[in-house]
Formats: structure tokens, C-alpha cells, sequence
């Protein structure tokens, strides 16, 4: 199981390249960041640097989106990256979430996102593809550029398209009720559409707080510094309400039941811990969807997760404990996996 980290681009960017280089001495294989342009620094400048000074780390978007660049000028970005530092770039990609409605858009359709997602992997690995109409190439790419596609998804429209057409699904929760449920939905999409289901690589993402000891005080810490991440899929989730209503046998209610409390949300504080717009989220989603507790702890779910087919765990580091957590990982769990 590859272990990635995932950060957002606050400044000092300098701080998020140490981290990146320090996570890579510890044995961690991505690099992943938000991408909100308002919210945070543009990750793409950032991205460069980081490869320039880590020597086997991809790097790419948790998630990025089709509709606040251009296509051509994603997979410009991207190949230019690959161009200069040798295929080490994984794009992620979703609808847009925060990027989206922080700038008082509306998230993409997914019809326009798998349009997207066609039109960035062909440019960006030097084929044709049509844009708003437009037949283009870039005729620089050279061959054996390759962009991997990593589809965030939770819904089951969403699921299915990823199984279609993604090279990769990313899960942004670490419960593995919900991981098998959705594992096996994009997998089955993916027979359906006569791909290969274990061509898909499976990547979850969650935040991780390594705790000393299970003693009631640190786990109720981390829990107060993970309990971010429950708002930020609730998100989602209330998405997924609004089109599917509460009681849907298209979604699981084991991922819908919490939401009920949930009274708004203000993107000024996503991703954030003590973030005020999540203290509907129990301890159980808290201990449900992130990997909370000592190394042996977090050992164990990993495992879980891997026997369900995830073939990488991306630690969201949003919490007071970022190079710790790294640390921790690269002595006590990334060895032993």
C-alpha cells in the first residue's frame, strides 16, 4: 500500500515543500494538495518546486476541477511538469466543491466532467481531443507522457463514471463499510464498461492523527482536530441528499444519517481544524471516517482498507500534529506495510 500526504497551499509555501521532502525521506510516495484558488495558493507553482526537490514523489490535486481552468491549459500544466521532471504527476478531479461555490459558482455536471477528464488525459499525453468544440493538440508533448486520472466520487452517478472512464477513484473517508460499498460499485461499473476493475487504483484519503496512547484525553484531542474532515464530505453528502433524497437505496445511509444536524457551511473554514461549522459531526463519523489513535491503531485499519482493495492511504495533515503525523508514519507504520 502507497502511503501519499495531502496538504493545503497555505503560505509559506517553503513550509509545504519541507513537508513534502520530509515526507518523502519517510517513505510517503505523493504529495497531494487542495486546489481552491481563492481559498489557498495556487498549487501548481508549488507543485514544480516540490519536484524539483524530491527525487520519486508524484504530485498532483485532491481534487482539482473542470471548470476553473481551462482543459488545455490543465494538461498543458501538466505535461510541462511531466515534460521537465519525468511523468511524476497524478491528476485528481471532481465536480468542484470549494473552488466552486466559494467563487459563488455552481459545481460542474458530470457530463461536463467526463468530458474533461477525456479532453486533459489526451492533450496532456500528446493526442487530440475537442474542446468547447475546438479539435486541438500540443504538439510539444513528446512521446511516452502519461497523465494517470483520479476521479473523486461518492454518489452513485458519480461512482459509476469513475469505473467508466478514471484511471483511479479517490474516497475521501476511511470507513471501510462505506469503502467496500463504494470499491465495489466502481468496480462493477468498470466490468460493465469491459474495463479491467483492478486496473482502477483505489486510493483513500482521511486524515490520520497519531496519538502517544488510547488514553480518553489524546483520542478526544484528536478527534476535536480531525473533526473537520466529517463537514467537509457532509458537503457532499448533502449533495448527494438533495438529488437522492434522505431514505435512497442508491445511498447508503450508514453515509447519510449524520447530516441531519448539519445547518450550513462557511467555506472560509474548510479544512480546517475548529472549524465551527461541524459540531454536528459525532465522535463516531470522527472515528468512522479517519484514522484516529497510537501507530498499532492506525496498522490495523490500514490493513482493513488494503484487504478491501485500496491501494493507497492519503493522510490529510490539517491538524496541530502535520510533521509528527509524518514522522510517526515513516518509523511505525510505512515499514511495517
Amino acid at each position: 500500500m502507497d502511503i501519499g500526504l495531502v496538504l493545503q497551499t497555505d503560505p509559506p509555501a517553503r513550509l509545504l515543500v519541507d513537508r513534502m521532502i520530509r515526507a518523502e525521506r519517510a517513505g510517503f510516495s505523493h504529495g497531494w494538495t487542495f486546489d481552491s484558488c481563492v481559498l489557498w495558493q495556487e498549487p501548481f507553482v508549488i507543485y514544480s518546486r516540490i519536484l524539483a526537490e524530491t527525487e520519486r514523489m508524484t504530485v498532483g490535486p485532491m481534487v482539482t476541477n473542470p471548470s476553473t481552468r481551462t482543459w488545455e491549459v490543465t494538461a498543458s500544466t501538466f505535461a510541462t511538469l511531466n515534460d521537465m521532471y519525468g511523468n511524476r504527476t497524478v491528476c485528481g478531479i471532481g465536480r468542484g466543491d470549494s473552488a466552486m461555490r466559494v467563487a459563488g459558482r455552481q459545481p460542474a455536471t458530470l457530463a461536463r466532467l467526463s468530458q474533461a477528464m477525456h479532453a486533459i488525459k489526451e492533450l496532456a499525453e500528446g493526442r487530440s481531443a475537442e474542446v468547447d468544440g475546438a479539435e486541438m493538440r500540443l504538439p510539444w508533448v513528446r512521446p511516452g507522457a502519461s497523465l494517470p486520472i483520479w476521479m473523486g466520487a461518492y454518489g452513485p452517478k458519480a461512482l459509476s463514471l469513475t469505473g467508466r472512464q478514471a484511471d483511479g477513484f479517490i474516497l475521501q473517508l476511511a470507513d471501510p463499510y462505506l469503502t467496500e460499498f463504494m470499491v465495489k460499485a466502481v468496480r462493477n461499473a468498470a466490468v460493465e464498461a469491459g474495463r479491467d476493475p483492478d486496473s482502477i487504483t483505489i486510493c483513500v484519503a482521511a486524515p490520520a492523527y497519531v496519538t502517544a496512547d488510547e488514553s480518553p484525553e489524546a483520542l478526544a484531542h484528536a478527534r476535536e482536530q480531525c473533526r473537520w474532515f466529517g463537514g467537509m464530505v457532509g458537503n457532499h453528502v448533502a449533495d448527494l441528499v438533495r438529488h437522492y433524497g434522505e431514505h435512497s437505496d442508491l445511498v447508503p445511509e450508514a453515509l447519510t444519517d449524520y447530516i441531519k444536524g448539519r445547518q450550513g457551511y462557511d467555506y472560509s473554514h474548510h479544512g480546517r481544524a475548529g472549524n465551527p461549522d461541524t459540531a454536528f459531526v459525532p465522535d463516531e463519523i470522527v472515528d468512522r471516517f479517519c484514522l484516529i489513535g497510537p501507530a498499532r491503531a492506525q496498522r490495523a485499519r490500514l490493513a482493513e482498507l488494503r484487504s478491501l482493495g485500496v491501494d493507497q492511504f492519503a493522510v490529510y495533515a490539517m491538524h496541530d500534529a502535520i510533521e509528527s503525523t509524518i514522522d510517526a508514519y515513516g518509523t511505525d507504520v510505512i515499514p511495517l506495510l
